[in-house]
C-alpha cells in the first residue's frame, strides 16, 4: 500500500481491539449466516419455541427470513437502545447494502474482498422480487448467499428507489453489530482493501452524503416551490445516489415521514428523488455529521444522464491508481487527505477479469 493513509493503519491487520470478540464466535456467527436455507428455517423454530432471547434480538435470522411490510420494518428498525453499554461483546461491522437489478457480475472481486474478515462485514441485497440469488450461480459459501432481502419492483428516477434504499437500511438496522451503511450497485467495485475500508469507515466522525446546492436545471431547477415549507428553496441539495452512513443517520433516515411524504407527494416528475431526498434531509437535520462528499468515485465529465461505463479495454492498474490518488483532497475527521474515494463505479462486466488480476498488487485482496 502507497501513500499515507492519514494517519489510520494500511495494513491486513485490524486493530486489536476489533478482533477482542473470540474467533470461535465469528467463525459461529458467519457459519450460522452462510448455512443452507433448510437448516436456517429449523434455527427459526427452533428460536421461536425457546422464544425471545439476546442472541436472536441482536443478530437476527437472515434476511428473507421476516414477513414484515415496509411500515413494520421501518418501525422495527428505528428502536434505538437507550442504555449505551451493550450487554455483549460487540464488534462493529459495516453493512454492505447492494441494489441491484439482478446478478451481481463482481460478486467474485467481492468475495476475495470479504475474504478473511468475517464477523466484520454484512452484506443485504435488494434485486427484482423474482430474482432470487440463493438459486443464482452463487456457491452455499459466498458472503452473498442468501442474503437477499424482501424486495419490491424499482422504477429508475422515481421514490420507488428511495424505498429500496430504506429498505435496505432498516435490514441492516436490524443487526445491531452493524455500525456503517454503504450503499453500492452491481457495477461498483472496491478500490481498497477491506482493512484500509473497515478502518476508514469504523473510525469516522462523519457520514459521507454528498450534498450541495447549483442553480442549474438538473439541481435548483427540480425544486417544486410546493415543497414549503417543510422544505425552502435555499434547503434543497442534490448528491450522489451512492451514501456512506453511520447507524445514527441510519436509524433516522429510516425513520423520518415528514420529509419522505413531502418528497413522494411533491418531488415528480423528473425531479430524481434518489438523488435529493437523503442530501436535503441531511442538510436540515445533521448537516455537522455530514462530510458532504461521497466514498464512490463516478465519471460524469461525457454529460448526459448517465455516468460514464468502464470495461476490459479502459481498466488498468494505472486508471485504478488515478482513481485511488487522482490529485483531489479532503477531509478526514478534520485533517487533510488525499484517499477521499474508497469505491468506483460504473464498470462493466467485461472488466471483471481485470480487476480479480489486479487483487493480487495494486488492491491487495
Amino acid at each position: 500500500m502507497t501513500g499515507v493513509l492519514i494517519g489510520f493503519a494500511a495494513s491486513a491487520n485490524i486493530s486489536r481491539y476489533y478482533y477482542h470478540y473470540s474467533l470461535a464466535d465469528l467463525d459461529q456467527q458467519q457459519q450460522h449466516n452462510q448455512q443452507p436455507s433448510t437448516t436456517l428455517r429449523k434455527e427459526e423454530r427452533k428460536h421461536k419455541q425457546q422464544g425471545l432471547n439476546l442472541k436472536s434480538f441482536v443478530h437476527p435470522v437472515p434476511p428473507w427470513g421476516h414477513a414484515m411490510s415496509d411500515e413494520e420494518l421501518f418501525w422495527r428498525a428505528s428502536m434505538v437502545p437507550r442504555v449505551e453499554e451493550y450487554p455483549y461483546q460487540r464488534v462493529p461491522k459495516v453493512a454492505f447494502l447492494f441494489l441491484t437489478r439482478g446478478p451481481l457480475p463482481f460478486a467474485r472481486l467481492w468475495e476475495r474482498f470479504f475474504h478473511g474478515h468475517q464477523g466484520l462485514y454484512s452484506v443485504y441485497v435488494h434485486a427484482l422480487p423474482d430474482y432470487n440469488t440463493s438459486s443464482s450461480n452463487i456457491s452455499s459459501s459466498s458472503p452473498f448467499y442468501g442474503r437477499q432481502i424482501p424486495s419490491q419492483e424499482v422504477s429508475w428516477g422515481s421514490i420507488t428507489l428511495v424505498d429500496a434504499e430504506k429498505r435496505l437500511l432498516a435490514n441492516a438496522l436490524l443487526d445491531f453489530s452493524n455500525e456503517r451503511f454503504l450503499l453500492v450497485s452491481e457495477s461498483c467495485v472496491p478500490v481498497f482493501n477491506f482493512p484500509t475500508v473497515y478502518e476508514y469507515l469504523v473510525n469516522s466522525a462523519q457520514s459521507y452524503v454528498e450534498s450541495y446546492n447549483m442553480d442549474v436545471p438538473q439541481c435548483a431547477g427540480r425544486y417544486n416551490p410546493r415543497m414549503a415549507p417543510d422544505v425552502l428553496e435555499e434547503q434543497w441539495r442534490k448528491g450522489s445516489e451512492w451514501f456512506e452512513v453511520s447507524r445514527e443517520l441510519a436509524v433516522d433516515v429510516v425513520s423520518d415521514r415528514r420529509y419522505y411524504a413531502v418528497f413522494r407527494k411533491h418531488c415528480t416528475p423528473s425531479c430524481y428523488p434518489d438523488e435529493h431526498y437523503i442530501p436535503t434531509y441531511l442538510h436540515l437535520v445533521h448537516g455537522p455529521r455530514n462530510a458532504n462528499r461521497t466514498v464512490t468515485w463516478v465519471d460524469w465529465s461525457r454529460g448526459g444522464p448517465h455516468p460514464a461505463r468502464y470495461g476490459k479495454g479502459t481498466v488498468t492498474a494505472e486508471f485504478l491508481q488515478a482513481i485511488r490518488n487522482n490529485g483531489t483532497q479532503c477531509l478526514y475527521n478534520g485533517k487533510p487527505t488525499t484517499v477521499c474515494y474508497l469505491f468506483a463505479r460504473k464498470f462493466a462486466p467485461s472488466a471483471l477479469g481485470t480487476l480479480l488480476n489486479l487483487t493480487t498488487t495494486l488492491l491487495d485482496f
